[in-house]
Formats: structure tokens, sequence, C-alpha cells
């Protein structure tokens, strides 16, 4: 088993699920701003973090998230307004419970390093989800990538590095856990450290055989971490 430095996790659908569901909210979302739907939740999560303008609220990262979308799928951006103002509305952003396998993952990694979080979203919601969790001390080092804060999202290497120079741990003894490609992989990967990918399996998604970026690992489930620990 190699020596470990430090284990970092990113927490929204690797450590912690939405109790509402993408499709839920999409259909909500729209019938409240009577459109035709002209995206789907897997466009939406198809769309580059690094397309997505740095908003000053919830309110508007939906706003910019949706423009980004719209520019991809050729929608209209117009609607963007009023769909993220109903987003707002729709989602309950603290409404999460553990990921299956994500508790013991994180108690696993415990047992053999320093524990960190690695973020995107603004620290007041994301500490609440953290604390209807049960785990808001869980961590030697909690990084939120929040944009007004001064911390840029992933993929950005800023929170990484931040995460890593408190732990006082090397990037290539350092394993990040995340779900995401674009964010996780591709932001653990840019600084050298072990990047284990834990796809989650959604409805009407379908994940890749041949991802890219190229995680070092890929498990199934976060119960699966120990094996590359």
């Amino acid at each position: 088993m190699p020596a470990r430095d430090a284990v970092l996790f990113d927490l929204d659908s690797t450590l912690c699920v939405s109790e509402q569901s993408d499709h839920e909210i999409h259909e909500a979302v729209f019938e409240r701003v009577d459109v035709e739907p002209f995206f789907s939740p897997a466009d939406v999560r198809a769309v580059d973090g690094e397309d997505i303008a740095v908003a000053d609220s919830q309110r508007g990262f939906y706003e910019n998230l949706y423009r980004a979308v719209a520019a991809d799928v050729g929608g209209d951006p117009a609607h963007a307004p009023a769909l993220a103002e109903a987003t707002v509305e729709v989602v309950d952003e603290t409404a999460v419970r553990f990921r299956e396998g994500a508790q013991r993952a994180l108690a696993r990694a415990r047992e053999h390093a320093a524990v960190g979080l690695v973020t995107n979203g603004g620290e007041a919601t994301q500490t609440a989800k953290l604390e209807r969790l049960g785990i808001a001390d869980a961590f030697d080092v909690t990084v939120f990538c929040d944009p007004q804060a001064g911390t840029p999202p992933k993929p950005d290497p800023a929170p990484f590095r931040e995460a890593l120079a408190a732990l006082d741990a090397t990037p290539e003894r350092t394993v990040y856990v995340g779900d995401s490609l674009d964010h996780d992989v591709a932001g653990a990967s840019r600084i050298g450290m072990v990047s284990v990918w834990v796809p989650l399996d959604r409805p009407h998604g379908e994940v890749p055989d041949d991802p890219e970026p190229e995680p070092t690992h890929r498990v199934d489930s976060p119960a699966d971490l120990t094996r590359v620990l």
C-alpha cells in the first residue's frame, strides 16, 4: 500500500447527493417560467466550468450557468434570468444525504492520512451541508472555492495548492477524490496529484468508458477507495 500524505475529497456528488433529483428540479424550473425546455440536466452537467462567468450570488451563478448551456445547445440566453430566479426558489441546497459508501470511505481515509475537503461553493451553503451530514469537523483542512472570497473554483489549481500547503503535503503523495472529470480530475492532475474518479450513476446519464482527462484511478463507489489508499 503506497504511503499517502493526505486524502482530499470533493463534496457534492462525491460525499453527498441531493435529495432532490435533477429531473424534478429541471421540470419544476421550466414549469415556473412557462418555457418549453430547451436543454436537459445532462446538458447542464456537460458545461465546462471554465465557460461559466464568475457571479456574486447563487442566483447569478445559475444565470451564468444557463447562459453557458444556451450557448452550447443553441437556446435563447434571454431566458437565463427567469430560469435562475426559479432555480433559486426550487432548489434546497442543504437537502443532502451521504452518497452510498461515502461515510465509510471518509472514515477509512482518516485512518490512513490527513483528510481535507476542497469543494466548489460558498462557505455558508457548503458548511450547512456538512452540518446536516454531521461531518463539519471531520476534516483537517477545508477549502471553499468561492471567487467572491478570493478562491477560484476547481479546476483552478489554487484551491488544491491551498489545501496541500495547510497540510504540508506533497501533490504526488496526495489523493484527490471526486466525481467530476472537468473539475476534480482535471484540477488534481494539473498539479500532479493522484486523482480518484468516482462517477455518479445518474438516470438518463452516461458514464464515459474512455474518460478525458484520464484519472489515475477509477472506482465505482466511494466505498472502494481503500483499494487505492
